[in-house]
């Protein structure tokens, strides 16, 4: 049985930030009229950054809507237009300072598809060699580096509980062993 489409009947934006945009829109749904609240935004790459010791390059960032630092997998924005891949080379670099040399689309993640249109996209990073990182003026990151075990005892131990950071270490699981 297929899934019956929604169809836009209105959309009126009633939020235009620097990153998102929200519109409450009208959808005709089996007939009926429903409404739907989206936030729009742009898209984003991440990036599970193996080391040449086989370790995981993390980052703890603190995530001012949580109140908290958070450990996660370096992540960035689509700027305009921009290819996912080279939006993953450009936030590895200037997060973390590393550039790689081998490079493996793990797919993509919808974040919160429920109210959000925002799409992830996953990549895996080796042959990794040192840089200067470039953050930007408002954001700090500190780098640590995780073996598999240690992750995955992180996650039992909610450590990392990012929905971007579990599913690109879980989606790299098979590169990591």
């Amino acid at each position: 049985m297929a899934v019956k489409k929604e169809i836009q009947k209105s959309s009126e934006l009633k939020f235009d930030g620097k990153l998102i945009k929200l519109t409450y829109d009208i959808a005709e749904v089996n007939g009926k009229e429903a409404w739907r609240e989206v936030v729009h935004h742009p898209g984003a790459s991440a990036v599970v950054a193996v080391d040449n010791q086989g370790r995981v390059v993390m980052e703890r960032q603190y995530r001012y809507a949580l109140s908290k630092a958070l450990l996660e997998i370096p992540a960035g924005k689509l700027d305009g237009l921009e290819d996912p891949m080279e939006c993953a080379k450009r936030e590895l670099a200037e997060e973390t300072g590393y550039r790689a040399t081998e490079w493996v689309s793990l797919g993509a993640v919808a974040t919160s598809p429920g109210f959000c249109n925002e799409v992830i996209h996953l990549y895996l990073a080796k042959g990794l060699t040192m840089g200067e990182t470039n953050w930007d003026p408002d954001e700090y990151v500190e780098l640590e580096y995780y073996t598999v075990d240690e992750l995955l005892e992180a996650i039992k131990n909610e450590d990392i509980k990012d929905g971007k950071s579990l599913a690109g270490l879980m989606l790299a699981m098979p590169y990591l062993k």
